[in-house]
């Protein structure tokens, strides 16, 4: 199948499969921004954070190992699989032993059994997910996030809606769906059958180790720069204007639920196609379209801040759509730095991408500590847009020696500089600000048409190839 077609049809099944969970979040915003209040939603928000910041260290970044060995057909299926479940395992029983330590801080303790059924259900279903993907079941993966999306929904309306839970009602409907979502995963795809002790390989369990290791402090840095800021938000300006400054995540995680999206194909690809002819060039012209339609989409969203928050939340949180501006610029410059991350996946060069990423968290850190006290939640997203341009950047000087790509660097200021504009324009509430903003849209969608133009016309020539072949 052609490199572009092959892409092109991956992304569908995974936009099938992760829209649906991904949309889920707006879904379910009109639902618990009225039912939570926003010092609720903070403790919630930190507790899942929390969770995501245990999450790499519970299951020690095995998940990472099974999607890359998994896919590379030198290696046996039973032997990723079963060391991927062994170390899940043992890391699991480690968290155990840190239940008091855990137990000591106020915004766990009250949720504390939860946090870990929460971890255990969400490590649990990233492995067979990632296993999944390896085994290149991708209908059964999509079919699954409908399913999940599905039985999410059924059960945050029980829970909170019927029986009045609040935040335990939230926390609990997540942990079930994951529940199921593993045990139909394993069922329909049998992966219990790839459990098998006796495939064991000590070298290839050492040579997955040694990829994943590297990428626990990286994962956790990476939380440092996208997650920390909440805690300072809380600790400085407090708890109701970091429920506030929570909510206006929500709107740039529509840019990253398309990155996401497109990560998931675009790993197969590229892992498929390290050491071909034309990697550069193919690299290169990926790169460019994707960087096209996160630009377009990003300023998309800040043109329509405003009417999306009184869309998607309750009315006592407005104001959360100040921040979505430079937080979508922050989002954008994180999916560079992702997609130039599957370069360090395709040469297994981990520590790269820990050393990258504890750049970036330290800036963050020092940044926040900076800029919170003194103009609040703004002074956290403009540190986390600073953060991960430095990522970018250092990324894309590190890995030109392993593919000397063309990340189109005037196409990125041009787009930023209109995009800072728009959102200065609208911030400030200068006169006539929603003209401008339409028309620095319509400009920013006519200056990436091109690259997206030239990708369409690609994948018709596949297209083309394969029905003149039949």
């Amino acid at each position: 199948m052609n490199r572009y077609k092959f892409l092109a049809s991956n992304t569908v099944l995974f936009f099938i499969s992760s829209f649906s969970s991904k949309f889920l979040v707006f879904l379910l915003m009109p639902i618990y921004t009225a039912v939570l209040t926003p010092a609720e939603n903070s403790d919630v928000s930190l507790m899942m954070q929390t969770a995501n910041l245990l999450i790499p260290l519970v299951s020690l970044g095995i998940s990472n190992s099974i999607i890359r060995f998994g896919l590379d057909d030198k290696y046996s299926k039973k032997t990723v699989l079963t060391t991927g479940v062994l170390t899940l395992g043992a890391g699991y029983l480690i968290l155990l032993c840190f239940f008091p330590l855990l137990n000591k801080f106020d915004f766990i303790n009250k949720y504390i059994w939860f946090l870990y059924l929460y971890l255990l259900m969400s490590c649990s279903r990233t492995l067979v997910q990632q296993f999944v993907r390896a085994k290149m079941y991708t209908r059964l993966y999509a079919f699954d996030g409908i399913l999940a999306t599905i039985n999410t929904l059924i059960l945050v309306c029980l829970f909170l809606l019927k029986f009045k839970m609040g935040a335990i009602g939230y926390i609990c409907a997540i942990i079930g769906a994951d529940f199921l979502s593993v045990v139909f995963l394993s069922i329909i795809s049998s992966v219990y059958r790839y459990f098998d002790l006796s495939s064991l390989d000590k070298n290839v369990a050492k040579e997955m180790l040694s990829y994943c290791l590297p990428l626990i402090p990286a994962s956790i840095f990476w939380w440092i720069t996208n997650v920390s800021d909440r805690y300072m938000v809380a600790y400085f300006v407090g708890d109701y204007e970091n429920g506030i400054y929570d909510i206006s995540y929500k709107l740039p995680s529509i840019v990253n639920l398309f990155a996401t999206i497109f990560t998931e194909a675009w790993q197969i690809s590229a892992v498929k196609e390290s050491g071909e002819k034309h990697t550069k060039r193919f690299f290169t012209n990926v790169f460019k379209s994707y960087q096209s339609v996160i630009f377009i989409g990003g300023a998309g969203i800040i043109l329509l801040c405003k009417p999306l928050i009184m869309l998607l939340a309750d009315t006592s949180y407005f104001e959360a759509w100040k921040y979505v501006p430079v937080l979508i610029l922050s989002t954008i410059f994180s999916c560079f730095a992702t997609f130039l991350s599957s370069i360090y996946m395709v040469e297994k060069r981990g520590g790269l991408n820990l050393v990258t990423m504890m750049a970036g968290a330290a800036a963050n850190i020092i940044l926040n500590l900076v800029l919170i006290p003194k103009i609040g939640a703004q002074g956290a997203a403009i540190a986390t847009f600073a953060s991960y341009v430095l990522v970018f950047a250092l990324r894309a000087i590190n890995t030109k020696k392993f593919i000397d790509m063309n990340i189109s660097v005037f196409q990125m200021i041009v787009n930023v500089v209109l995009m800072s504009g728009m959102g200065y324009i609208m911030i400030n509430n200068i006169k006539h600000y929603a003209i401008y903003s339409v028309i620095i849209t319509m400009v920013i969608i006519a200056f990436n048409a091109g690259p997206l133009i030239k990708f369409a016309k690609q994948l018709l020539r596949s297209l083309k190839r394969k029905k003149g072949k039949n």
